[in-house]
């Protein structure tokens, strides 16, 4: 029915008390004049809002504004001071990691039982199994105890579990800020899926990026008060005005955070990846070589995506690729402000008039960034036959600021006036931008900074 509410908070308040000392809340219980030895924290006051069916709903603010303390009273984990919440549907909360899960178990009788208290039968988890250990693909884990699993595996599980039976209701909180770039991108397919599908989704983010790709409404809380509720361009703006009042820097931090999207900063991801970029020079010392050495396959040095979606009418195949750097070396990894090339091999299987191939740059997100085929570079191709090669190379200036995304590639053309795909290859690898310098937004425009000074 549309416009059902299916989540429904009016006048929610959560009340701690706290005691200085241990003892006074002895002496408070025995008190015979009922004297108060505690202090009253809200952390939430009064709280109302609602969630229709079919909507996306963030909750954003900062540390301590109570976003997950709501959740946990939404999903039955936390009772209210005063005030109530009621839900319609099944609803599927990802919180704390682990929650929900018995460390003793192993992944496989852990599925199996949350699937018995979501009211789902052993048969029809039989036939959930396979997609649900596709999804989460963490191997032979799946057998072991989950005590041993790291925070990745356990979000991983939990999601692949929760997505499969296809909730009315999916909760999240923080929760897909765990996990590879590649792992991240699946779940925000797969959430994306879920919201065309009709599934209510309530997220709570850091990730502003996130709040304004996939949320149609969001709610700003603000020390235990919700503060806004609105659009989320708007509600961004009202979060980042609390941030810089709060801390003068903090605008900046923000817009870090906006890209970045984790809850990782650019300078400390730099920071993390160094390292790992010194020991790729290392590693490719010979890679250039690959630039002209058809028998060497450009792809074996790449970080290339498991998950990664392959189609086509193959007509044509992407047989091999690679991301070369400044210095012409294999590399996932890229510095911002440096030239980079993307270079395809392309084996053609019949004969085609006129072929294109592109590359695509995406977020975590699956938000294009940027890309370019040949046709838009004014490259027409002429005719090729089967058995045919081509190499292809797109050099460009790395402008991106620094954060990890994705790389998408693929051969088409047009048939009959209709746009062919012949080999496409989404999200296939990463790419991850190391920065000393990120300004506001996606990219840098390179701005050059004049200042005259004039005293009074």
């Amino acid at each position: 029915m549309e416009n059902e509410e299916l989540i429904s908070v009016k006048k929610v308040s959560k009340v701690y008390r706290l005691y200085d000392r241990a003892i006074d809340r002895l002496l408070e219980s025995v008190s015979i004049r009922k004297k108060s030895y505690h202090k009253d924290f809200f952390a939430l006051q009064d709280i109302s809002f609602s969630v229709k069916k079919g909507e996306a709903v963030g909750i954003i603010g900062t540390n301590g504004s109570g976003k997950s303390t709501m959740l946990k009273i939404i999903t039955g984990v936390l009772t209210p001071t005063s005030g109530s919440v009621e839900t319609k549907g099944t609803v599927c909360a990802l919180l704390e990691l682990g929650a929900g899960f018995n460390q003793d178990y192993t992944g496989i009788e852990n599925i199996y039982m949350n699937g018995t208290m979501m009211g789902i039968s052993k048969e029809e988890m039989d036939k959930k199994l396979p997609d649900i250990l596709d999804f989460a693909d963490i191997g032979d884990f799946v057998y072991q105890p989950v005590k041993s699993y790291s925070s990745g595996m356990f979000v991983r599980l939990a999601f692949a579990l929760y997505i499969s039976i296809d909730p009315e209701i999916l909760i999240v909180d923080e929760a897909l800020s765990v996990g590879d770039v590649f792992f991240q991108a699946k779940c925000y397919h797969r959430m994306d899926e879920l919201k065309k599908k009709g599934t209510t989704i309530l997220m709570v983010t850091h990730d502003l990026g996130s709040v304004m790709k996939y949320c149609d409404r969001v709610i700003l809380f603000n020390k235990g008060e919700k503060v806004g509720e609105g659009l989320p361009g708007e509600m961004v703006d009202q979060y980042k005005k609390i941030l810089a009042g709060k801390n003068p820097a903090a605008e900046k931090f923000v817009d870090e955070q906006d890209f970045l999207g984790d809850g990782t900063t650019a300078g400390t991801r730099g920071q993390e990846k160094a390292g790992q970029a010194n020991e790729e020079v290392v590693e490719s010392e010979s890679s250039k070589d690959a630039e002209t050495d058809l028998s060497r396959l450009m792809k074996d040095e790449m970080s290339i995506n498991p998950s990664a979606q392959l189609y086509g009418n193959g007509k044509a195949e992407i047989v091999d690729f690679g991301i070369f750097d400044n210095e012409g070396k294999l590399s996932n990894i890229l510095i911002k402000g440096e030239n980079f090339t993307i270079r395809e091999r392309i084996r053609f299987y019949d004969n085609i008039a006129s072929p294109i191939f592109t590359f695509t740059i995406k977020d975590k997100r699956g938000m294009d960034l940027s890309g370019t085929n040949t046709l838009f570079e004014g490259e027409n191709i002429p005719a090729v036959k089967a058995g045919d090669e081509y190499i292809c190379s797109f050099t460009q200036k790395m402008n991106l600021q620094g954060g990890e995304y994705l790389l998408s590639i693929s051969c088409t053309g047009f048939e009959g006036g209709e746009h062919t795909v012949y080999d496409r290859k989404y999200d296939i690898t990463s790419i991850t931008v190391l920065s000393n310098k990120n300004t506001v937004g996606i990219y840098d425009m390179e701005s050059k900074v004049t200042l005259e000074r004039h005293d009074a």
